[in-house]
């Protein structure tokens, strides 16, 4: 089998990134001795140390501005894109960027997930946050949001029996084939407050959520819901559920974060090629003070040569 190939970008050239992958990528080399790495950013950060055998490729000098920064983090994401997808195996590992520098620069979507799929124009991308391990215990958490960047007041409308079914549909084959699961248990998260109590807080679970959970165990799959937010997640954490879907972003979100945050992985599926990232923004204040924890960054790494 051929070594795994990483394409790693730097993100914002003012961000936490490129320190925490100088201080990432040994140990990596160390468990995966043959794995290629390349990275992409400003040149200034890759004119750091870096392990040796690792390639750099710059794209651009950041000169200070915000649209700088921001066209070098997009340009960097074209490049990593671009070496992902040339390579059998190849992977993409990207640094946390800046939304509002993105903006400047041109790149109007609302994150790093949307724009890899303009980029690569996957029909279907899911946004699946991945933890070996939780604040609670051993077992792994796998929350995969169904919504992503969207104000809560357009939730509703977009919550539909196509795109549940799509990102089910992603997240059971994912598991199947990425992590081996052959057929793994599966918990929808329902909208309304107590999955709306039969009725009585929203007709989005009757209407939608339930008829599609009865069509798709009928098909043999082992899906389990609507189920109340209040306790699907406590079923994932205790080993119930292999993975559960969350309709809303901050749903998913602030279970996640309160339980992994630190060592958790935002993974892109969908993509033709892996792509994961770590679960932390820019950190812009903690650049230079040898406060920030490389667990994440070390945690995406592993997870994009491991799968």
């Amino acid at each position: 089998m051929s070594s795994p190939v990483l394409a790693v970008t730097l993100g914002d050239p003012r961000g936490i990134g490129a320190e925490l992958l100088q201080s990432s990528l040994p140990l990596l080399q160390a468990e995966a001795p043959g794995i290629r790495i390349t990275l992409f950013g400003d040149a200034r950060a890759l004119d750091r140390e870096w392990p040796a055998g690792v390639e750099r490729c710059p794209v651009g000098r950041f000169d200070g501005s915000l649209g700088s920064a921001g066209r070098i983090s997009a340009d960097a994401i074209r490049e990593g894109v671009s070496l992902a997808t040339s390579v059998p195996g190849g992977a993409l590992v990207t640094a946390p960027v800046h939304k509002p520098a993105l903006h400047e620069a041109g790149v109007r979507h609302p994150g790093q997930t949307e724009f890899l799929q303009e980029l690569t124009g996957a029909d279907t991308v899911g946004m699946l946050m991945v933890a070996r391990t939780t604040r609670v215990g051993p077992l792994p958490l796998r929350i995969l949001l169904a919504t992503t960047h969207l104000p809560l007041r357009a939730v509703p409308d977009r919550i539909t029996t196509e795109l549940l079914e799509a990102q089910i549909r992603l997240l059971h084959e994912t598991l199947q084939e990425r992590w081996g699961l052959s057929n793994p248990a599966l918990g929808l998260c329902g909208l309304n407050p107590h999955a709306s109590d039969g009725g009585l807080f929203g007709n989005e679970e009757a209407e939608i959520m339930s008829p599609l959970v009865k069509s798709l165990r009928a098909q043999g799959m082992d899906l389990r819901g609507p189920l109340p937010a209040d306790t699907v997640f406590l079923k994932a954490v205790e080993g119930e559920l292999e993975g559960v879907v969350s309709p809303t972003h901050d749903v998913g979100m602030a279970v996640f974060k309160t339980l992994a945050f630190g060592r958790g992985v935002n993974v892109t599926l969908g993509l033709p090629f892996l792509r994961t990232s770590p679960d932390h923004g820019t950190a812009f204040d903690l650049v230079g003070t040898g406060r920030a924890h490389q667990g994440s960054t070390l945690a995406a790494l592993r997870l994009a040569a491991g799968l």
